[in-house]
């Protein structure tokens, strides 16, 4: 079990508390009361959000208490994440909006009817300025610039405002209200995790102890999987779709996928590993990938469908086969004069492309119109139905 629990866990603080919560929990015959916070900042969850909710569905199926923390309050502050800038507040309507969404998503791991879902601002909301000010009497300003943002920017002589500050003393608040024994989250969250076992202590409570995962890489192989950086794979993304772009990972992600987002055992993983290392083709690796990610949040019979469609779509050079997406040439016109550029035909139909990155693929030759290259980024196209486009690898379109 705990093996199990252990599993691709990046650290945890301190390095035995597991194994003290879980010997706590036996001798007081509970549950442990498993925190995770997020703030619905945007939402989508995608696979990278996924490496934390897999863990906590082992300690629920353990028969611990999993509890969901909205950070309606804080969500309402901002917080950097690690950035250089603090994010942007969001309305109340946005806040309640997000976190139903994330909630409903959340069902694609997790039990949600054995989750206790609970939102910050019912605590927060109630804070006068004498409980905050007390509050913040117990972190000092040395203890909060050891966050690594937070220091980098103190150096580089970039703002810090004191709402900043205050979010990660916020969200070591929330622990201290449900009482949590271990809260989980990304390696990017350890500092505002350990915050919480900090202020249990000055409460006079037992320290939760931390957990975080490792970050999933995203599609473009260097960054966190993120939404704003467009290279995520979606929990509500099609199962076509979900294919496409697992195996559009570059071959060097393929063990942090294999590791963090597959449902496999700890021995299936170990055996695809050895084959990479033998020298299987990493295509046919990646296309194990797909079809294990597709079955855990859609169904097997829907992942054997979608490696049928991208073997058809993708690897099989008959054009006749190919599906396109058909879009209403009165949609596109909308957009676009009669006699359309390329760029902007492009950028009508995939408008989270920049006009420059489509000028990329035209003059690399990744654009085609009815079968033929157009490696000019200054032609010009007529816009009428029947016009077949190509854009880059897996986007097909057909003006109906």
């Amino acid at each position: 079990m705990i093996q199990q629990l252990k599993e691709n866990v990046a650290f945890i603080m301190p390095e035995n508390g597991l194994e003290l919560k879980l010997q706590q929990a036996k001798q007081e015959n509970r549950p442990l009361i498993i925190k995770l916070g997020f703030d619905p900042t945007a939402p989508d969850l995608h696979l990278g959000h996924a490496v934390v909710l897999k863990k906590l569905k082992q300690f629920q199926d353990l028969g611990h208490q999993v509890v969901i923390l909205v950070g309606s309050f804080t969500a309402r502050i901002g917080d950097p994440t690690g950035k250089n800038k603090a994010r942007k507040p969001l309305s109340i309507e946005e806040v309640q909006h997000n976190a139903e969404t994330y909630i409903s998503q959340l069902s694609k791991v997790i039990d949600v009817q054995k989750a206790k879902i609970v939102f910050n601002s019912d605590w927060l909301d109630m804070l006068n300025f004498i409980d905050v000010i007390q509050l913040m009497s117990k972190v000092t300003v040395a203890q909060l610039m050891h966050r690594n943002d937070f220091k980098k920017r103190f150096e580089d002589n970039t703002p810090i405002a004191m709402h900043e500050l205050i979010y990660p003393v916020l969200q070591g608040f929330d622990s201290v209200q449900i009482k949590a024994d271990i809260e989980m989250g990304g390696t990017d969250q350890m500092f505002n995790c350990t915050m919480g076992r900090q202020l249990q202590e000055a409460f006079q409570m037992p320290p939760q102890i931390v957990m975080c995962m490792p970050l999933l890489r995203g599609l473009d192989g260097n960054e966190k999987m993120s939404k704003s950086l467009n290279n995520i794979i979606g929990l509500t993304d099609s199962p076509d779709d979900m294919f496409g772009k697992t195996m559009s990972i570059p071959d060097q992600l393929i063990n942090e996928f294999l590791d963090l987002a597959t449902h496999f055992t700890i021995e299936e993983k170990q055996d695809i590993t050895q084959r990479l290392i033998n020298g299987e083709n990493p295509m046919k690796i990646k296309k194990e990938i797909a079809v294990n990610i597709i079955s855990g949040y859609h169904c097997k019979e829907d992942a054997a469908n979608a490696a049928l469609f991208f073997e058809n779509q993708f690897q099989n050079k008959n054009a006749d086969q190919k599906v396109f997406k058909q879009i209403p040439v009165t949609d596109i016109l909308k957009q676009v004069q009669v006699q359309s550029s390329i760029i902007d035909l492009c950028h009508s139909l995939k408008p989270e492309l920049s006009k420059s990155a489509i000028k990329r693929l035209v003059e690399s030759g990744a654009v085609q119109i009815n079968n033929q290259k157009i490696p000019d980024s200054s032609a010009s196209i007529m816009i009428e139905p029947c016009l077949k486009i190509k854009i880059g690898k897996r986007d097909f379109f057909e003006l109906v």
